[in-house]
């Protein structure tokens, strides 16, 4: 009792278990609306990975031969390798675009700077500067309003749709079109965001859309293809897609592979692996094919792998005291991924801060006030970009490579002298007045001094900036941005170790492991990150003190928060299922979570049952039940199965009657009159007296939970409670969809007919709408007969994975999570359903809770 008392106290209540729940866990359960958390949304809808063997699909089975299956498997590698290809040429679509807009701005402000800093216009300077990054800002803001699905990086997107949640407008071309377009223009702007983040979403979208053979948004893109329009081998491209965008970033197909795998594909196999691997490979080849031709004119030569390169680290001849890192460096790069690990969550606390803040102040606004965010924000950067180069810069003298010409030219030709004399450089202007690319190659690369002031204003600046800039309603990417920041604050290091310790430490490899370690505190990606790390650099010697420095800020960073991306899935409300349970989730079993409240069809249901079931709810799926009416000898009232179905549905009478009474209301707008009337005929139900139990009254009124759906059968009155409360024999599942597909094409047969007169439709017309199958508002129902009956067995799934009311979470968190469910039935031992399991019933958040009633009811 003083358990119960000492949990109850923020609830002012004491010891009754209804009211012993935090208004968070009342949120979860659907009980209560709380304002400040944001909890899983029960509005997301999952994919549907699993196959239904239904009949439509055993007949296109059985007209596959081994000769046409490798047909098939043959057409697969090509798409891949299209998808590879095309994700290539979006990155030199966008590296050759932002390269021009960058340009265009860096050559007029440029002159404008030299020209005006001995006549004292830098005013004018600086006007040219905001004209240019306030007009591209403001076309890609003007995109994300057309898509606002558009903004941001995507990868939270992107990982929820592998997790197998069905984002709204996720992979549409129309996305993928304002997506690329804004990502040139909001890098060319100026904005301290990267173009890798989105690479990865149009990747993705790639993947999706291209193995369609058809176009939603364009009518005429439709071909007669249909054998891969299904949510399982759409998400198989997707994974391939992401993998490709993550390889034309970085110049990283194995990187992109594992990011892929790493971040969220549920279900993942070798030849998943092989085609993810290829489809990464085109890509890179694709983007190294056309970018050497581009800007050295020498095709075929693949000297730019990737739209980000690192360069290659190497030592200045001569110099044997220099070495790029040695064992004794391993401690500083262990503090380093400390630190790192630490500004992450520093970097993610205030990014989540200012996404609440968005979405409670900025986003119920007219949406014109999203664009003037965005517009603030490339102001202020522009402005302080300016600022800082004439203010905090230091004049500094150029050293340069004669024994390493290669790199000292490359590395040297983006030094600008803004605001110095001649044989002089403005180390803070170089960082600033460069794209980012060539930002991180002066860090990495230059032998040049950068002033601890300059690289720590540097830092801090960026920091604050890129962290406000993530989020607007700009396309936006963070690794280059989250680069950039650890690579200064990596050379700050270098700068103390070797100016102040007289250590002779390689400035470069510092700022890489800088790098890597405030961009692992921020994304939290370990495995994948390590690859793309590598490859980029190209030098495996780095492998071991990137993968520690990784771990050390992932391990660091977990402490204080989940990773950025983690973190705007949660704000969205995203049901994301992690790889496995907590140990103690044991404790639960599935008929512990499970929702015993089930809406089902039977196997012949009258076409205005059905009309009334999909108006009335939103359930994607729905048991296909029987009742046991012949087994009379199990209907006793002592029982065991009775009861415990008794037990399961008690609570489900009164939501029921609820039910009945809006389906009765939606008949009411039906087109035909007879079904209008139907729930006229119906004798009014008399309110319950106080004090005495419904579901007692419901029984002796002979309230029927449901209109007669079956269309031989109808209730008799002399039912007992039993009767009533019948177990209901499972027989498989079937979607909304399928139920929509077989109203629309009237696929149904009279009374007085058999159902072999009901009309057959194949697989090709039961997925002719994929992926955007038509509502059931928008069905003409003056052309359906309300007294024509469905037989629905032929297209329902007849063997979807089940578990039995005492399966573990564990047991059943494996299942769902690796199987890449959708639907969980929990049946009992003689086949009878209990409840139904979905993605909501397996997240963090609904687990915690029904583990903390299970232990206050122990």
């Amino acid at each position: 009792k003083m358990a119960c008392c000492g949990h109850c106290f923020c609830c002012k209540c004491c010891c009754r278990e209804a009211e012993t729940r935090t208004p968070e866990e009342l949120t979860i359960l659907g009980e209560f609306q709380s304002e400040d958390e944001i909890l899983p949304r029960k509005d997301y809808e999952s994919l549907d990975y699993d196959r239904c063997i239904n009949e439509p699909y055993v007949e296109v089975l059985e007209g596959i031969t081994n000769e046409k299956a490798r047909k098939y498997e043959a057409v697969r590698w090509v798409l891949v390798f299209a998808i590879g290809v095309t994700v290539g040429l979006v990155g030199v679509f966008v590296d050759f675009f932002v390269h021009i807009f960058t340009q265009l701005k860096l050559n007029v402000v440029g002159e404008s700077v030299e020209r005006c800093t001995d006549r004292g216009c830098l005013a004018l300077s600086l006007l040219e500067l905001l004209a240019f990054n306030l007009t591209y800002v403001l076309l890609a803001s003007v995109l994300v309003l057309i898509q606002p699905v558009a903004a941001g990086s995507g990868i939270p997107e992107i990982k929820s749709y592998l997790n197998g949640v069905k984002i709204p407008g996720i992979v549409r071309l129309r996305t993928f079109l304002c997506k690329v377009a804004g990502v040139v223009l909001s890098v060319a702007g100026g904005l301290f965001v990267g173009k890798e983040g989105p690479m990865i979403h149009s990747g993705a979208i790639v993947g999706a859309g291209l193995p369609q053979f058809q176009s939603i948004t364009f009518k005429w893109i439709k071909f007669d293809f249909p054998y891969f329009r299904s949510d399982r081998d759409k998400r198989d491209f997707v994974s391939a897609g992401a993998a490709a965008g993550v390889a034309a970033a970085f110049g990283a197909p194995i990187g992109g592979t594992l990011f892929s795998l790493e971040e969220g594909s549920s279900f993942w196999n070798q030849a998943l692996t092989w085609k993810v691997l290829f489809c990464s490979m085109s890509a890179t080849f694709t983007l190294n094919f056309f970018r050497s031709g581009i800007y050295f004119n020498k095709w075929g030569s693949f000297q730019l792998p990737g739209l980000l390169n690192f360069g290659e680290f190497k030592c200045v001849d001569g110099d044997k005291q220099c070495h790029l890192w040695t064992a004794v460096d391993l401690a500083f790069f262990v503090l380093m991924g400390v630190v790192g690990g630490l500004l992450g969550a520093l970097f993610n606390c205030m990014n989540k801060f200012l996404a609440k803040y968005r979405m409670k102040h900025i986003h119920p606004k007219a949406r014109g006030v999203r664009v003037l965010e965005s517009l603030l924000v490339s102001m202020v950067t522009s402005l302080l970009i300016f600022a800082c180069s004439m203010l905090v810069g230091e004049c500094l003298e150029l050293h340069t490579r004669p024994h390493n010409t290669t790199a000292g030219d490359s590395t040297n030709s983006s030094v600008r002298q803004y605001f110095c004399p001649n044989s002089t450089y403005n180390d803070m202007a170089t960082l600033l007045f460069n794209p980012q690319e060539k930002a991180i190659h002066q860090l990495f690369h230059q032998d040049g001094l950068f002033s601890p002031l300059s690289l720590s204003v540097f830092f801090v600046l960026y920091l604050v900036l890129a962290c406000w800039t993530y989020g607007v309603s700009v396309p936006s990417g963070l690794f280059v941005p989250s680069l950039l920041c650890g690579a200064a604050f990596g050379r700050l290091v270098a700068n103390v170790l070797n100016v102040e310790l007289h250590m002779h430490v390689y400035s470069g490899t510092f700022a890489l492991i800088g790098a890597a370690a405030f961009l692992g505190g921020v994304v939290r990606m370990t495995i994948s990150l390590t690859v793309i790390l590598i490859e980029s650099t190209n030098e495996i010697t780095y492998g071991l003190p990137i993968m520690i420095t990784l771990m050390v800020a992932k391990w660091t960073g977990d402490l204080f928060n989940k990773g950025i991306y983690d973190i705007h899935i949660e704000l969205r409300g995203v049901p994301l299922l992690e790889w496995e349970t907590e140990v103690e989730m044991d404790k639960l079993t599935a008929s512990d979570i499970m929702e015993p409240n089930l809406t089902y069809v039977y196997p012949h249901t009258r076409v205005q049952s059905l009309v009334s079931i999909l108006r009335t709810t939103v359930y994607h799926a729905f048991p296909v039940v029987t009742e046991n009416r012949h087994n009379q000898r199990d209907f006793t009232k002592g029982n065991i199965l009775v009861s415990n179905n008794i037990h399961f549905k008690r609570s489900s009478v009164v939501p029921r009657a609820g039910e009945q009474r809006r389906r009765c209301q939606s008949m009411k707008s039906y087109p035909s009159s007879e079904l209008r009337n139907m729930c006229d005929e119906q004798p009014p139900q008399p309110e319950p007296e106080e004090g005495e139990d419904l579901l007692q009254q419901m029984l002796q009124t002979r309230h029927m939970p449901y209109p007669n759906l079956y269309p031989d059968q109808s209730p008799s009155e002399e039912w007992t409670m039993e009767e009533r409360f019948r177990p209901l024999t499972f027989h498989g599942t079937i979607l909304r969809s399928q139920l929509v597909s077989l109203l629309l094409r009237g696929a149904c047969y009279s009374e007085n007919q058999s159902n072999a007169s009901q009309p057959r439709l194949s697989y090709t017309e039961m997925t002719e709408e994929y992926p955007r199958y038509p509502d059931i508002h928008d069905v003409d129902l003056t052309q359906l007969n309300p007294r024509m009956i469905v037989d629905v067995t032929p297209y329902m799934n007849p063997a979807p994975y089940t578990v039995s009311p005492n399966s573990r979470i564990s047991q059943v968190f494996n299942l769902f999570r690796t199987m890449g469910l959708r639907h969980l039935p929990v049946v009992n031992a003689v086949g009878e359903i209990v409840g139904i399991i979905t993605r909501h019933n397996l997240t963090h958040e609904f687990l915690q809770t029904k583990l903390r009633q299970h232990s206050i009811t122990v």
